[in-house]
């Protein structure tokens, strides 16, 4: 394991000072151009020196005909190039004195064996002039801090707490807006195609250093070095989660991932074996993936697994009881404290077995605090999970039944919508220890919930995707306090 962040071959390529860009142009529509505009559009501070044949300038940037001809030496290179003269770039890279660089050209040894004779190449001249390079056939690095993404799609959303480490590029580009749509953003995401020089496991270790990154995620096709995996990962989980999606365990997988990367695949067994061993939390799915990701890198650790259900509807309430159930959750049984202390604040009809259901409120900061904080005082509960119904049409109806002005009522229910949204928040600072999650049927995009979503609240599109993702935070620090078999 390195001991700090700038020991990782890594560092130069994902906080970079200066880049030279081979393969960009003024016609927009090559891939080098969209990834040297996606730089631009995120506004890259550092300086960029696209090299081009006949171009004098590319972009607004000054262009270079030959890398020999740089004002200094870049900290890396990234080469958006035909495969046949990827090598004699990368000797000429080498021969600058560069050190560190991205191979994005694809044709190599997922291309069959002709393409696996030019990487053994490719690698050669690397090691000759001592470059460590990601991919070739990949996407590199996004790292939003730095205001660093020459992939090919913008980055939508603030930079957020979640490390990537993925063998398909498509995913380090193709997230961003996902992962702002669910209250997320990248930390640092890092595509290592072919990993001929640079592997998962590299990305790992300097992930697992990145002070920016809560919670690393791995998508897997295969991976190489056993050994140094599972010793790199027991050093990583206990002190940060990660979260991992292998696909290669069933045979189409297996060929996917063949065809994609040139990645051999194993078993799923004995990858769930490894991934145990490490503490690891096994994903299925893509969802999964960066629904754990969230409950990780947002909730703080729970006491138990004993959950309070608070709805204004039965069947949301049934269906969480039910997805609890089956995550292996506990639903608690309110205190005669917790049943006397919310008389006061509910109607006859609301029920107060858990789930604890309102049925319909007039106060919305009973439903907004007093409720949920007498909740989280329950001493046989150990998290909340709130049903949130969306407030913004009643508020509106009601605005305009008490005479509001039909231009300001926008206006005023997005104020009392952010007052909410700030009243609920305010809990998790009362009750630290107790994890507050949310689930809605309606938009992730609606004021209230787009609010505490952007606050650090975890709110999930069904109770299922929330209940599952509660169950992956308890794995995680039952198997990082070895009560699985972790050695750590």
């Amino acid at each position: 394991m390195i001991n700090s962040i700038k020991e990782s071959p890594l560092y130069p390529i994902a906080n970079p000072k200066s880049i030279a860009f081979f393969g960009a142009s003024n016609t927009f529509m090559r891939m080098g151009s969209i990834m040297l505009s996606s730089l631009q559009a995120l506004g890259y501070e550092g300086k960029v020196y696209p090299l081009h044949q006949t171009e004098k300038e590319v972009r607004g940037y000054k262009a270079y005909s030959s890398v020999m001809d740089l004002p200094e030496v870049p900290d890396m290179a990234i080469i958006v190039l035909p495969t046949e003269i990827v090598c004699q770039t990368m000797e000429d890279c080498g021969r600058k004195g560069i050190k560190h660089a991205i191979v994005v050209s694809g044709g190599f040894r997922e291309a069959g064996p002709e393409g696996a004779s030019m990487q053994k190449e490719l690698e050669a001249i690397a090691l000759k002039y001592g470059i460590r390079f990601l991919g070739p056939n990949c996407l590199g690095v996004a790292n939003p801090h730095i205001k660093l993404n020459p992939t090919p799609i913008k980055v939508d959303g603030p930079p957020g707490f979640v490390g990537l480490a993925s063998q398909s590029g498509s995913f380090i580009t193709q997230i961003f807006n996902y992962l702002y749509r669910h209250g997320m953003g990248f930390s640092t995401a890092l595509s290592v195609g072919n990993e001929a020089n640079i592997d998962i496991v590299d990305c790992m270790e300097y992930l697992g250093a990145c002070p920016n990154t809560k919670v690393i995620t791995l998508y897997i096709e295969g991976i190489t070095r056993g050994k140094k995996f599972i010793e790199t990962a027991k050093a990583i989980t206990p002190r940060k989660p990660i979260v991992a999606l292998y696909v290669g365990g069933s045979e189409a997988g297996k060929q996917a991932g063949l065809s994609h990367t040139g990645s051999l695949s194993g078993p799923n067994e004995i990858y769930d074996g490894v991934f145990k061993q490490c503490g690891i939390i096994r994903a299925q799915t893509l969802t999964e993936l960066f629904d754990f990701a969230l409950a990780l890198g947002t909730l703080p650790r729970p006491r138990g697994n004993r959950v309070i259900i608070q709805t204004h509807s039965g069947g949301p309430g049934a269906t969480a009881a039910d997805s609890c159930g089956r995550s292996g959750l506990t639903l608690s049984k309110l205190s005669p404290e917790t049943v006397e202390k919310l008389q006061p604040l509910i109607p006859k009809t609301a029920s107060t077995a858990n789930p604890v259901d309102m049925t319909f409120s007039k106060n919305p900061s009973e439903d907004y605090f007093n409720i949920p904080d007498i909740l989280l005082q329950e001493k046989n509960a150990d998290m909340l999970l709130a049903y949130f119904v969306s407030p913004s049409l009643f508020l509106e109806r009601t605005l305009q039944e008490m005479g509001v002005p039909t231009e300001s009522i926008p206006t005023e229910a997005d104020k009392l919508i952010t007052g909410y949204a700030n009243t609920f928040f305010s809990l998790t600072k009362l009750h630290p220890d107790k994890p507050i999650i949310g689930f809605t049927y309606r938009s992730l995009q609606e004021k209230l919930v787009r609010s505490l979503l952007d606050r650090g609240v975890p709110i999930y599109q069904d109770p299922e995707r929330a209940a599952r993702s509660i169950a992956a935070v308890l794995q995680y620090y039952k198997m990082r306090n070895g009560i699985t078999g972790l050695d750590c």
